[in-house]
């Protein structure tokens, strides 16, 4: 695969990206691939045994399509990356990449920049017009309902319509995508990208409705009835809270309501002045450590913010991490974001106690202490240090320590859905059938909070499970 030398030959090439100066000062992606992806593809090091095949969740044939790009038979590239994966657009652009800390190039050196290739290889794509839409020679004459517009959604849908069934996917939102479409903002994600699949997907015969919500403005059972299988992806939207003293207080919101209006503003919804949460000249702070917590930093310093401050309740993880010990695995080791890049400070081990009333019931500042974690008995269990309590100014606080469940009002509560020890939907990974009959269940709703990648992986295979149920086998890969 590649060039036999090139992991010698050749260093590692990352994104290159717009100035702080001027990238915060719009929406817009500010990202920009090496202009020589072939010597990428080189580094691709013939190692027998691909461990990035493995790391990656849909198990994207790597190999074979970087070295293809280093012989840059760009249509080969594609074809071998949308055989596993409907939208590589989205997880070249959002996905954290566990297949680079899986990549044996990682062992020794900066690991392939497989990302970056995935990216180039469907941005070429696009440009040389070879997406086109794929349309079924026959119809099979069976209707699925699918509930959810996010990546497990519409990969199920896209499957499914591609062998002949009539799929209509609902959104309770007025446009289609889902989290990604609201959740994650635009200079991480430009929403035209969506758009053009959507494109696809609608010649290939799938329907999409928007502002229909299941369970609250239809009935879940009458989809049960009218659809011949129906699909629940509808993620996990329940937010994890944090019930401390204060927590009523104006000014506090969760991460989701924040970045889903700011969204909406981008994309030209006018929001009244009174509704508009703004972190233009205040002093945020944001709860929590992973990627939506970064986002929130991002879209808070676009705002102009007079100061960021990221909280983290767990303790810093190594900048470096022993790499004989974690590879092929996801390793914790310290991760800095563009947004966290653009402005912000981050301190660890920092628990929250209480919010403080500036006196007319808006928060004014934060209280914590900090914490130390200690193993007892195999467990890690949190300890609160004796004098270590401080203050942070806080005029607006956004919670962003990930979703706990999926929303059980309405639709799940309505259809008798039972659920895991986790509070998930009860369904495995093989047929992806709920306890009712004829509904399935994908992605985030089944899996709990997780990756993209994750989520389009259970779509697919959601869909070979189905198409299976209708048809009685399915030619669908699982």
């Amino acid at each position: 695969m590649g060039k036999p030398t090139g992991f010698k030959e050749y260093a590692r090439e990352n994104l290159s990206y717009a100035p702080v100066s001027d990238r915060i000062t719009h929406f817009h992606e500010f990202t920009r691939l090496p202009e020589d992806m072939s010597r990428q593809g080189a580094r691709c090091m013939d190692c027998g045994i691909p461990f990035c095949h493995n790391g990656c969740p849909i198990n994207n044939i790597i190999p074979e399509w970087n070295d293809a790009v280093y012989r840059e038979q760009w249509r080969e590239a594609l074809d071998i990356l949308h055989a596993t994966n409907n939208f590589p657009e989205f997880t070249g652009r959002i996905c954290p990449a566990p297949c680079e800390e899986a990549c044996t190039v990682n062992l020794i050196d900066e690991p392939v920049s497989i990302k970056n290739i995935e990216l180039a290889i469907i941005e070429k794509a696009w440009e040389k017009g070879w997406i086109t839409p794929e349309i079924p020679a026959r119809k099979t004459g069976k209707r699925v309902a699918i509930v959810g517009s996010g990546p497990a959604g519409l990969a199920c849908a896209q499957q499914l319509a591609r062998v002949g069934h009539a799929v209509v996917v609902f959104e309770k939102a007025d446009r289609i995508g889902g989290l990604m479409r609201y959740g994650i903002p635009n200079f991480k994600f430009e929403k035209h990208i969506i758009d053009r699949r959507l494109t696809q997907m609608r010649a290939e015969g799938v329907e999409f409705r928007t502002n229909v919500h299941v369970g609250v403005d239809v009935s879940a059972k009458s989809l049960v009835d009218e659809f011949d299988a129906v699909v629940l992806a509808g993620g996990a939207e329940k937010p994890r809270d944090l019930p401390v003293p204060g927590r009523e207080l104006a000014g506090i919101h969760f991460a989701m309501e924040f970045l889903t209006q700011n969204t909406k503003r981008v994309l030209g919804d006018d929001i009244p002045p009174e509704e508009w949460i703004s972190a233009e000249g205040k002093h945020v702070i944001v709860i929590g450590g992973g990627d939506t917590g970064s986002d929130c930093i991002g879209t808070s310093n676009r705002h102009g913010a007079a100061s960021v401050t990221q909280l983290e309740i767990m303790p810093k993880p190594p900048a470096v991490p022993d790499k004989l010990l974690t590879w092929p695995y996801w390793p914790m080791k310290l991760r800095t974001s563009t947004s966290q890049e653009e402005g912000c400070e981050r301190d660890w081990e920092v628990s929250t106690k209480r919010f403080i009333d500036d006196g007319n019931g808006h928060v004014k500042a934060i209280e914590c202490v900090r914490v130390r974690w200690e193993q007892t008995d195999g467990q890690w269990r949190m300890q609160e240090i004796e004098g270590s309590a401080f203050q942070l100014p806080a005029d607006l606080v956004l919670l962003a320590m990930g979703f706990v469940h999926p929303v059980y009002e309405g639709m799940l509560e309505e259809l008798g859905i039972a659920t895991d020890p986790r509070g998930n939907v009860a369904a495995d990974t093989q047929s992806y059938r709920t306890n009712v009959d004829k509904v399935f269940s994908a992605g985030d709703m089944r899996r709990g909070q997780s990756l993209v990648v994750w989520a389009i992986r259970e779509g697919r295979q959601c869909a070979h499970a189905v198409d299976s149920y209708l048809m009685g086998e399915s030619v669908l890969p699982c």
